[in-house]
């Protein structure tokens, strides 16, 4: 993955995007820190992709958890001891 600055980025846009374009993801930095990242547009309809996936939300993943098991069974319940010592 290559590293640019912004100043540099702006001089060598059509370089950077030949870059981006033959699968190198090219990171723009502003003071040091990343900000950007130029990526083939393959990649980049990938990720929208992978955004736009149908993903279930935890609450339908947990009505789907198997129903076989028995909840009051001993490794379910709650210990009431203190878990430790503590000064206040």
């Amino acid at each position: 993955m290559a590293s640019v600055g912004v100043k540099e980025a702006k001089a060598a846009l059509s370089g950077l995007v030949d870059e981006a374009a033959s699968g190198v993801f090219v990171t723009i930095t502003r003071h040091g820190k990343p900000a950007a990242v130029l990526v083939s547009l393959e990649a980049a309809e990938a990720a929208r992709r992978a955004l736009a996936a149908d993903r279930p939300s935890l609450v339908d993943h947990l009505k789907r958890f198997p129903v076989d098991i028995d909840l009051d069974d001993e490794i379910f319940s709650r210990s009431r001891m203190p878990s430790r010592e503590i000064d206040l």
